[in-house]
């Protein structure tokens, strides 16, 4: 199981957060988010993967942000087209193409993704691109019926342990858990105290 830290963007919270060693810590360049990176963000450890998070960005920002704070993966959140999501992952950057999901979504216009990014991620349907801490109903996922790789995410917390053990349950190619506003404080900064119970707890069941 892959565990994603969203919505990081100072320094001292990005490095305990690193301390946990997630798969991927994820910092969001979309200027209107109260996340949203203004500073260059630290190197981190090769193992974790940095990650730029993106809503309707042209091609060149994306590039030049990869570049300026060394992204190993692009996460695209917004209506970017599967020829956006090749030409990005033809650059040599892994490309996480998001899709926020309600009961009324298509799950067949994922299709049209499906060789132009490395993995999806399903996060709620709200006014907002993300980080609302509200959840979708998971029954859905029922209706994905494609073996490429998915992060779950939106309004996942500690009182999410369950329901993600019965989503594994379903034979789905559950890839990871994205976390984000959940395990905040009032200055949206991650708490490490609860982050690292979660993990630890979500993988004592997994590889148990």
């Amino acid at each position: 199981m892959k565990f994603k830290v969203c919505g990081l963007f100072e320094d001292k919270n990005i490095q305990q957060v690193a301390e946990l060693n997630p798969d991927y810590i994820g910092h969001i360049f979309w200027e209107k988010s109260v996340r949203y990176v203004k500073t260059k963000t630290p190197k981190l450890k090769s193992e974790i993967k940095k990650t730029g998070v993106f809503f309707n960005s042209n091609f060149d920002v994306v590039i030049d942000k990869v570049s300026e704070h060394d992204l190993a993966c692009v996460q695209l959140h917004g209506e970017e087209s599967p020829e956006f999501c090749k030409k990005i992952l033809d650059s040599g950057i892994q490309v996480i193409k998001s899709f926020r999901i309600d009961d009324e979504f298509d799950f067949g216009v994922l299709k049209n993704y499906e060789n132009h990014c490395d993995m999806f991620l399903f996060d709620s349907k709200s006014e907002l691109p993300g980080g609302t801490g509200k959840s979708f109903n998971w029954e859905n996922l029922k209706k994905y019926n494609l073996k490429k790789d998915f992060f779950i995410s939106g309004g996942i917390g500690p009182h999410s342990i369950d329901a993600i053990f019965d989503l594994l349950k379903m034979d789905l190619p559950v890839y990871g858990i994205d976390v984000n506003s959940k395990f905040e404080d009032h200055n949206y900064l991650k708490k490490i105290d609860e982050l690292k119970t979660f993990i630890e707890t979500i993988n004592n069941e997994v590889y148990s």
